[in-house]
């Protein structure tokens, strides 16, 4: 059986990230096949054009991360109606210097979890925006705003209402048909790590 890396973004630098939850617990429900490293991002400085012709040891390290990944996920918050500042910098980071984007024809998917009702909407919206601008590929369906509540997300990844429980699981399917539906058309990716 063939393995998928998945590198996975948690977006919000909390050590009590809700977000950090609900990403262990789609990698619990996750296919088999499908191997996660999660890129962290927290230790990145401020992009700036300046630092294109020399890359910092983190931005590197970054790039390379994604580079070795064949699909990348994103869990993140919502923060003012959009993205974390630490996640956007990260993005900044991997997409530049121009012409050596590490996003350009990557499967990607994302998801959220808040408090509010409606579970990062507008975030996932606006990091939509700029992952296309990136040129990776979206999985654009199914759409997955999630409500967090301790007693549904009590810790390790354990989800205990049912119907949350089938949704992410189906989430996590759906992520991998589109992973192999990209790469397939895209085999290139597909060797990433052999080939960077």
């Amino acid at each position: 059986m063939t393995a998928y890396k998945v590198g996975y973004f948690v977006g919000s630098l909390s050590s009590t990230s809700v977000n950090r939850e609900l990403a262990r617990a789609l990698i619990a429900l996750a296919p088999d096949d499908l191997e996660f490293v999660e890129i962290p991002i927290g230790d990145l400085p401020l992009y700036s054009p300046d630092y294109d012709t020399h890359y910092p040891p983190e931005a590197n390290e970054l790039k390379e991360a994604i580079h070795r990944a064949q699909a990348v996920l994103f869990v993140t918050p919502e923060y003012n109606r959009s993205i974390p500042g630490a996640l956007k910098n990260a993005i900044d980071w991997a997409s530049r210097p121009w012409g050596q984007n590490a996003f350009d024809h990557i499967p990607a998917a994302v998801i959220g979890a808040s408090i509010g009702q409606i579970g990062t909407a507008l975030a996932q919206q606006s990091l939509r925006a700029v992952l296309t601008f990136c040129n990776a590929r979206q999985m654009t369906s199914p759409e997955a705003y999630i409500q967090y509540t301790p007693e549904i997300f009590p810790g390790d990844g354990v989800v205990t209402d049912e119907a949350t429980k089938t949704f992410l699981a189906t989430f996590m399917a759906e992520f991998r048909d589109h992973i192999v539906r990209v790469l397939t058309v895209l085999p290139r990716r597909a060797d990433v790590a052999e080939t960077r």
